[in-house]
This record gives structure tokens, sequence and C-alpha cells, in this order.
């Protein structure tokens, strides 16, 4: 039983590391390509057109990163956790 208990906090270690590196990446590719996109409309055009794939992947990029560090102001802390436990428990399931 213990060496299930340890797979288990391996697993959800090693997932909870997959999230932050996808966290990771998708950051840098928001500061490489927001400022390169920034570029190109001050060249192109005088509408401020950035603003909108600016704002829309950085509101992704926020749930991201809450995700990934386990922040849900909605549904508390360690709810996925709690719910979890709950229908191993029960009989039923």
């Amino acid at each position: 039983m213990e060496n299930i208990e340890k797979e288990n906090s391996y697993l959800r270690a090693k997932k909870r590391v997959e999230e932050m590196k996808c966290f990771y990446g998708n950051l840098i590719a928001y500061l490489i390509v927001i400022p390169f996109l920034a570029w190109l409309n001050y060249m192109t055009t005088d509408f401020p057109w950035v603003i909108f794939p600016a704002v829309g992947w950085g509101l992704g990029l926020i749930v991201n990163g809450m995700s990934a560090y386990g922040y849900n102001p909605i549904l508390g802390k360690n709810w996925e956790e709690r719910k979890i436990h709950e229908f191993m428990s029960e009989d039923r399931f």
C-alpha cells in the first residue's frame, strides 16, 4: 500500500512539473511574439490591433499559470485532491 501511495505522489508531482513546464514555455513564447507583433503593428498601421492578441493570450496565460500552480479561486485549494479521495472512499465507485 505504501508503494502505491509513493507512486501516486510521484505521478502527481510529475504531472504538476509538466504543467509548469508548459506554462513557462507559453510565457516565453508570449514574451517573444507579442513584442514582435507590437513592432509589426507600429510599422504597418495606426490602429493598435496588437492589443487584442496581447490581452487574449495574456488572459489565457494567467489561467494557465493559475492551473499550473494549483490556484483556483472558485473551487479552493486542493479541491481536485479532496474529490479524488471522496470518490475513492465510496463503495459505489
